[in-house]
């Protein structure tokens, strides 16, 4: 069932932001209603928000399309939650001394809806005594405040007072609802490795592979919306961290390993979607090797094995693998579930189109050490995302009955 929200926008450059917000909560399946001050009428038209949010727009009090309802009131019971942004110190200060002269200020103070209230003005109207008296009455009310950034603001000083931006703001309204319907996530501590790793040979060359790192990167992100505790450990990729979680960077295989290895004790699930190198060159070079007569060869040796070595330290960890193979996938996928002692492997074919490293999309097998086999077909891979951590919480609830 889509939930309702109600997005309160009033004046300020942030505006723009809030036009944003309503196209991504759309997108992300949500009915959108917006109520808008005058002032902000003055930045975008609420045209804009009704093309975005498709319905309309509510800017009048006295307004009342439907002459059997009242709608202030009708709205404010519509909305499972309300989010105002960008909020102004105004309208801080109105609700907080419990003034209703406009349709989104009668709202507010209406609605029996969480509210969350992302504030954007400022840097010194921000930390002016009255605006942060205003901000502490309201969370005695109830009131959510998603904090803004620091950085460069509109009126041309340097400070707190940037709204927050739209994605973080709608992951904050997801959050909110799966902590409703997810609650087995919420607090859940998190390990996803994504992406390659890079070996070296000199400060010039290395070894490397075709992962992107989209399959764990879109698997994090699916997991901090959920409301887990979410680390993120990448190799070398072209990908902008997701939000909601903490990210490590780090390069080579070794690096990996020591970084998952210092997490890996307090984690409750780690989901190894990495392309770790399997061999790294036996020598590397602190100059660049020179063309020369003949051949070159470089000999390799192993590295160490991450996913093994969780397999045989674990003690209540959930450990889910990958397996992107080119033939024999189930007979190599059954293989390596057995091998490395997890309770999940997701397999995939690198060779099928639309499958693999680097696109958008894959389909996947996922073998449990129950024996129970679940198929993923050709799909988004951030759609994957959800059906693989569906699956690692069923299995990491089974673990613990």
């Amino acid at each position: 069932m889509k939930k309702n929200v109600l997005l309160c926008v009033t004046g300020g450059i942030a505006v723009f932001k809030a036009a944003a917000l309503t196209s991504k909560l759309v997108q992300n399946g949500f009915n959108v209603k917006v109520a808008m001050t005058k002032s902000a009428t003055e930045f975008v038209t609420p045209l804009t928000f009704q093309a975005l949010s498709r319905d309309r727009v509510y800017t009048n009090t006295f307004e009342e399309a439907d002459p059997t309802k009242i709608s202030h009131i009708d709205v404010a019971d519509w909305a499972d939650i309300v989010m105002v942004a960008p909020a102004t110190a105004n309208i801080i200060g109105k609700v907080a001394n419990g003034i209703a002269d406009d349709m989104v200020s009668t709202v507010l103070l209406k609605t029996t809806a969480p509210v969350f209230i992302a504030p954007a003005m400022n840097v010194h109207m921000y930390e002016h005594p009255a605006v942060q008296k205003n901000m502490e009455t309201l969370r005695s009310y109830g009131y959510s405040f998603v904090e803004p950034n620091e950085g460069y603001l509109a009126c041309g000083y340097e400070g707190k007072g940037r709204m927050a931006e739209p994605e973080d703001l709608l992951l904050k309204i997801q959050h909110f609802f799966y902590k409703q319907t997810n609650a087995v996530w919420q607090g859940k501590k998190i390990i996803v490795t994504a992406g390659p790793t890079r070996e070296n040979i000199d400060p010039v060359r290395f070894f490397t592979n075709r992962s992107s790192g989209k399959m764990g990167y879109a698997i994090a992100e699916e997991a901090a919306t959920r409301g887990a505790d979410v680390t993120l450990i990448s190799g070398p990729t072209n990908l902008q961290p997701p939000n909601q979680v903490e990210f490590v960077s780090v390069e080579s295989a070794n690096d990996m390993y020591e970084a998952v290895m210092e997490n890996f004790g307090d984690a409750d699930i780690v989901i190894k979607a990495a392309a770790v190198a399997d061999y790294r060159p036996k020598q590397t070079y602190d100059q660049k090797m020179k063309k020369r007569e003949g051949e070159w060869t470089i000999e390799m040796e192993r590295t160490a094995d991450i996913l093994k070595t969780m397999g045989e330290k674990r003690t209540h960890q959930t450990l889910v693998g990958f397996a992107a193979e080119s033939e024999n996938i189930e007979m190599y996928a059954k293989g390596k579930l057995e091998k490395k002692r997890v309770d999940m492997i997701c397999a995939n074919s690198i060779t099928e189109p639309g499958s693999g490293f680097q696109g958008d999309t894959n389909e996947l097998v996922l073998y449990k050490k129950t024996g129970d086999v679940i198929h993923i077909p050709m799909t988004q891979k951030v759609e994957a995302a959800k059906s693989i951590l569906d699956a690692t919480m069923n299995i990491h609830m089974e673990r613990q009955q």
